[in-house]
């Protein structure tokens, strides 16, 4: 009868844990949206900015010693 105890004791903790990951992962899926979205505002201010004065890579000279 005491292994039995012992069984109900961990399934509860088991029971409680699941739960409590089960609301981390809700969480965090919450924390990645918000995160994702304030990327994507950034994204679209950075794209709306005007042209910056440095040059991309393509249009540099290159350097002397080559």
């Amino acid at each position: 009868m005491a292994r039995m105890d012992e069984l109900e004791t961990r399934l509860a903790f088991q029971d409680e844990l699941i739960n409590t990951l089960s609301d981390q992962v809700a969480q965090q899926e919450l924390d990645i949206r918000k995160l994702w979205e304030a990327k994507q505002h950034l994204k679209k201010q950075l794209s709306e900015m005007s042209p910056s004065n440095i040059k991309g890579e393509n249009e540099e000279t290159p350097p002397p010693h080559y």
